[in-house]
């Protein structure tokens, strides 16, 4: 068993790091406290083929696999969380879904320049009464015909939607009808961002993640041809959990990223840090709190790792997504405030940003289905049982 990442993941690894480093991190401050999306910087990001790392290059992409993918999210995070989860947000939500059902003619269309970083994509899922009930979604979608051709009409709305107002297509759930057993029968969209009767509603004030766009998106008789439905009428509740299931292994990347950079500033300041005259990893108090947050990030690392490598050999990898964003994103929490309790007071400030760094782990137990969402969906497919 090899556990050496490949000559092509390490120099991923090391392009990444560097220019997170050299040119991102000097304007995150900025960015952060103005709460101002990066647009230059996501930008650069489509240039260097970032932004379409596991689509294949004849949708546009850069042909890589899920690993290379989670290792680039990892590093981005591990600098700026925000820029982490808006490119999470693309890649897994907004290319996903077009990966996965999209006709050919959808994916030259839309999924072409979302991979090459031309347009930003998003996913409008999450509702105001439709959140881990995801089949409790009340936007719909009525066919209609038109002289021009068939067309759907959109009317609801989606809240808590990543990149809103900055994406170019967004692909949405809504409801169309009603299956045989009497739920709700769920149809997935693509809707471009000028679509007629579409609109962006608040866009949140948030905890953490400051430099990113969370948002509400408005249907009120939004019109979209008839060609934008995606995949089979019917089809889209089976199709988000399939999204999900890759895009939990995101944001245990984000997060294990997210706590890196944490962990990198403790251990950097426990080490230069004095009191009585010696640093203060020098005292067991310190020195086991910084054990324990490399200890908890090499585990949550090879899970994420795992579950990138089992959905790159085309294995059944939804427990392994799961618990690798369970145990990444509940990981990132405790690296994040250990690491505030190393720099005792001046971990509080925004002075030396372990603060931020608190803020943005949060959001990792709660996107992409919560922890409690987790246990439910790993608990299920071991017990085979119904676990409510």
């Amino acid at each position: 068993m090899d556990f050496d990442l490949s000559p092509e993941h390490a120099l991923l690894r090391s392009t990444v790091r560097d220019f997170m480093e050299t040119e991102v991190a000097p304007v995150v401050d900025e960015h952060e406290h103005a709460h101002r999306f990066p647009d230059e910087v996501v930008a650069r990001l489509g240039e260097m083929g970032w932004l379409g790392i596991p689509v294949a290059e004849a949708d546009g992409g850069a042909g890589m696999d899920t690993l290379a993918y989670a290792i680039a999210v990892e590093e981005i995070s591990r600098v700026w969380g925000s820029l982490g989860i808006i490119v999470a947000a693309h890649t897994s939500l907004g290319c996903g879904p077009l990966m996965i059902a999209g006709s050919p003619e959808q994916k030259e269309r839309f999924l072409r320049p979302l991979a090459s970083g031309e347009v930003i994509g998003a996913y409008g899922l999450t509702e105001p009464g439709a959140g881990s009930d995801a089949g409790g979604t009340r936007t719909t979608a009525r066919r209609e015909e038109t002289p021009d051709g068939d067309s759907w009409v959109l009317d609801g709305g989606k809240r808590f939607i990543t990149n809103a107002g900055k994406a170019g297509t967004y692909i949405v759930t809504a409801r169309t009808g009603t299956t045989d057993k009497g739920d709700a029968e769920i149809s997935a969209f693509i809707v471009p961002a000028d679509t007629p009767g579409f609109s962006i509603g608040r866009l949140e004030d948030k905890l953490g993640l400051h430099a990113s766009a969370t948002g509400e998106l408005i249907f009120d008789g939004a019109r979209i041809p008839a060609a934008n439905l995606l995949g089979e009428q019917g089809q889209g509740f089976r199709m988000f959990l399939k999204v999900l299931d890759g895009g939990r292994i995101s944001i245990a990347a984000m997060a294990l990223g997210i706590a890196q950079g944490a962990y990198d500033a403790a251990a950097a300041y426990s080490k230069e840090r004095k009191q009585f005259g010696r640093p203060i990893g020098t005292f067991q108090g310190v020195a086991f709190m910084v054990a324990d947050m490399a200890t908890e990030l090499e585990a949550a690392r090879a899970l994420v790792y795992r579950a990138a490598w089992l959905k790159d050999r085309g294995r059944d990898y939804t427990v392994a997504g799961a618990q690798a964003k369970l145990f990444a994103s509940e990981v990132s929490s405790r690296v994040t405030n250990a690491a505030i309790q190393v720099h005792g007071g001046y971990g509080y400030v925004e002075e030396y940003k372990v603060e931020r760094y608190l803020r943005d782990a949060k959001l990792t137990e709660i996107g992409e289905g919560t922890s409690q969402v987790q246990r439910l969906v790993i608990a299920r497919k071991l017990l085979d049982l119904r676990v409510q």
